[in-house]
Parts: structure tokens; sequence; C-alpha cells
């Protein structure tokens, strides 16, 4: 059985990450944007995140540009961006895609793990969240409009 874990990824600084290295933790992966009307969701992951990293939960953002072309920046920008309006201290991968062909291999699997509104397995927007276990499984899937806030009683139930 597939999990998280078999994937990998580059992290906003360049290295490679494979997402063994969060094997144990709970994790919520995220698609981002700097320029859309759910960013000011940064400042409540941030708050997720900082609440209960010691607990075992990390979040993982991916900055996507396939919605309205709403992260049009370097990697470069958008981690000052995070860092200097957010105070964001989780990990920023590179930009990636979500969607179509050029979809990078761990969204192909978190969407075919939960499906979003009415089935469909396509992401809809930025900020759409995928919430994993500790054993690397994908359990829930929360649109664009769900706060992170709002998750919280998730994400604890978990950890």
């Amino acid at each position: 059985m597939t999990s998280v874990y078999d994937f990998s990824a580059t992290l906003a600084n360049g290295n490679e990450t494979s997402l063994a290295d969060f094997k144990g933790q709970v994790l919520l992966v995220v698609n981002t944007a700097s320029k859309c009307g759910f960013t000011p969701q940064y400042e409540g992951l941030e708050k997720l995140y900082a609440d209960h990293k010691d607990a075992g939960f990390s979040i993982l953002a991916f900055p996507c540009n396939q919605f309205g072309s709403q992260e049009p920046g370097s990697t470069e920008e958008i981690v000052e961006f995070c860092e200097t309006r957010f105070s964001t201290s989780f990990p920023l991968f590179e930009k990636i895609e979500v969607n179509g062909s050029g979809a990078h291999p761990l969204y192909k699997h978190l969407k075919s793990e939960v499906k979003g509104i009415m089935g469909t397995a396509g992401i809809k927007w930025n900020f759409t969240k995928f919430l994993i276990n500790r054993d690397g499984e994908v359990v829930a899937r929360f649109g664009s409009q769900k706060k992170p806030a709002d998750i919280e009683k998730a994400i604890k139930a978990l950890l």
C-alpha cells in the first residue's frame, strides 16, 4: 500500500526531501498561493503549526500557480512573502502543479485517496488541505473555504 512516505519533494531551499522524514507525524498538506483571497489562511496555518508541532504535527505547504495565476513569484519571492507577512515556520516546498498531466506525484496520490466534493479528484482552488495520519494515510480532505481553525479538532483527534 502506498503512503505519503513513499514520495519526495523539493523544499524551497532546493533540498530534495523524502516525506519519510515526517514519518510518525500528523501532516496537513496544503496547496498555497500568495495572491489569493484565501492567502490570510497562512496565519491560521502558522497558529496550528505553532500550537501542535511539539505533539508531532507538521504542515507541508506547496505553492501552486494553477488557479488564477495567484502564485506567480519565484521560490525566493514566495519564501520572503510567507516569512515577512505571516512569519511562517512550517516547511515550504518549491512551486508545483497539483492538477493535470504535470501534477506532482504526491498530489496524484492525495487526490486518489480522498475525493473532493461530489466525488471529484481534481483540486478546485488554492488552500485545499489533506490531513494525513501518523501512518502516512490520507484521512480527510478540506476545501479552500474550510479555515485552519475549523479543522483543529480533526488534527487533535489524530495527535
